[in-house]
Order: C-alpha cells, then structure tokens, then sequence
C-alpha cells in the first residue's frame, strides 16, 4: 500500500529530481510534485511525495528537520485536502446600522 507524504519548506530551486533522489534511499517513490503557482509558474514552497508505507515512515523519520537546498525540511504524512464551500448562504453586505436615524439609536 502507497502512502502519501507532504514536504514543506522547499527551496524555489528543489527540483522534482532533487526529492526523488532523496526519498528514492527510504524505498520505491511512485511520483513527485512540486505545486506551483497557477499565474507565475513559480514552485509554491511545497510538494507530495507518493511511496510504499514502510519507506514513507522511514522517510518521515529520516528527512523530517534533514536539509535539502539549504532549508530544513518539514516531512509528514499529508492529510486530505478539505473541500472549501464558497457557495451560497451567509456572509456579504447585509444593511442595518443606525447612522442616520435622526437619534433613535443613542443611549
């Protein structure tokens, strides 16, 4: 069974080749992405990582705090992304308040 692993605080510079290779010492890595910025292109600062469970808890305990591209990385199973609802109900504009109401609402 595949697990699946976040890695946090990526140099801009860390290529999916770069991860690949360090994560390739813990077991067999099924696929890497780095997610990037729909507008610039531009890596976000993180990515998955996609491996057999046994080399992914190796890997969480090895490389969790381990250095790639000068920084300190962040290694943990990822968890499932929450759907936001932007959609209909609350929020938004909805009048009221007492500013011109010739005194009414003073104490």
């Amino acid at each position: 069974m595949s697990k699946k692993l976040f890695v946090g605080n990526l140099s801009f510079q860390t290529t999916e080749s770069d991860i690949s290779q360090s994560f390739e010492q813990f077991g067999a890595v099924e696929s890497v992405a780095i997610i990037t910025d729909r507008e610039t292109g531009r890596s976000k600062g993180f990515g998955f990582v996609v491996m057999d469970e046994q080399g992914a808890d190796k890997a969480i305990a090895q490389l969790n705090g381990a250095e790639l591209g000068g920084r300190a990385l962040t290694v943990n199973e990822a968890r499932p992304m929450v759907k936001k609802d932007f959609g209909g109900g609350g929020g938004g504009y909805r009048g009221g308040g007492g500013g011109g109401r010739g005194g009414r609402d003073r104490y």
